[in-house]
């Protein structure tokens, strides 16, 4: 931390008077801080930061590091410490804080009613509906991708093996895959797990004849501009997210509604991107699959709600599409259950 500080005031031709007199510190502070003699505060690190212009972060853990250096750094068991205290911090981050609305809480009651009464219902009436509101998911899955084929069309491929003239090679492959792909995760829903390689393989059947190269990998590198330098680079960051990502879901696998645990998987995965291609559509797979593991129907988004979608999966706001997924799984049940 003291070359940060040192580096960054002679680059600025800043002398440490001139420090001292803009924050209001003593000069021989900000000499013993450069030298290491002395630890700025927290309050002084942020002042420090905006003064010199440094990155914040990248000053912020220089100071944390020499804090736990400082109470740690001559005790026999440091190492494995520090270990211990990194799982921790990641599980503490993990686990799920959010606060449900009454709105949201009522919706979820409800659906949990509809849910309980379909199942008083012999299995059999429900399988055959179950292939008619997969084949709509299909349809309409890809028509949020840009699929034009219709819903006659989409059952002529995947049930009949008809080609469709005038629809390219390429909506043929996405009505094929997206029914295999369906079987795939029926075939998972057995066993209340889900992990990197069912992902990855969920993927590659989506992408299968469509885009070899991409279809079940992740994308190689990601390219990440330095607000400072204005220099990009490019840095393999989406295996970590990704380890994070499964990380989370195995801390609230068994804490949350599975509706919002769906919901929170779907928007979780596309806020990462980890593919080149299909992230969307890999996303609302994922959050079909949670939802078959715990006997709830296929949420099935449609054009008309296009847009509400599309917003909701690029704001912050967790809980408004949460909100919207039950609302569309609730949807859903009412219509089998008509």
């Amino acid at each position: 931390m003291k070359s940060l500080l040192k580096n960054a005031r002679e680059q600025k031709g800043l002398k440490t008077r001139e420090v001292a007199q803009t924050l209001g510190i003593d000069q021989a502070l900000i000499s013993k801080f450069e030298s290491g003699l002395r630890k700025p505060t927290r309050d002084q690190v942020t002042r420090l930061a905006n003064l010199l212009e440094i990155d914040y972060e990248t000053l912020m853990i220089a100071w944390l590091k020499e804090k736990i250096l400082y109470e740690i750094e001559n005790e026999e068991f440091a190492l494995k410490a520090l270990t211990a205290a990194e799982e921790e911090l990641k599980y503490q981050k993990s686990v799920s804080k959010i606060k449900l609305s009454s709105v949201l809480e009522k919706t979820l009651k409800e659906i949990d009613i509809l849910k309980a009464q379909l199942h008083t219902y012999p299995k059999k009436n429900y399988a055959e509906i179950s292939k008619t509101t997969e084949l709509e998911y299909i349809f309409e899955s890809n028509r949020l991708d840009g699929n034009s084929m219709t819903p006659q069309e989409t059952e002529l491929v995947i049930n009949q093996g008809q080609t469709i003239s005038g629809k390219s090679m390429r909506e043929h492959l996405e009505a094929v895959n997206h029914q295999e792909a369906i079987r795939f995760i029926k075939d998972l829903q057995k066993n209340n797990s889900f992990n990197e390689l069912k992902l990855l393989s969920m993927h590659n059947i989506i992408l299968r004849g469509i885009n070899t190269e991409n279809a079940g990998n992740y994308r190689k590198k990601t390219f990440l501009k330095n607000e400072n330098t204005n220099i990009g680079t490019e840095h393999s960051i989406i295996p970590k997210e990704m380890q994070n990502y499964f990380f989370w879901y195995e801390v609230n696998k068994n804490k949350l509604h599975p509706v919002i645990l769906a919901a929170e998987m779907h928007i979780r995965l596309l806020k990462i991107c980890p593919f080149a291609e299909a992230n969307e559509k890999t996303a609302r797979l994922v959050m079909t699959l949670i939802l078959f593991q715990h006997e709830y129907p296929i949420a099935i988004i449609k054009e008309k709600n296009r847009k509400q979608y599309e917003e909701l999966t690029i704001n912050d706001n967790a809980e408004d599409f949460i909100f919207f997924i039950a609302r569309t799984v609730k949807e859903s049940l009412e219509n089998i259950l008509e």
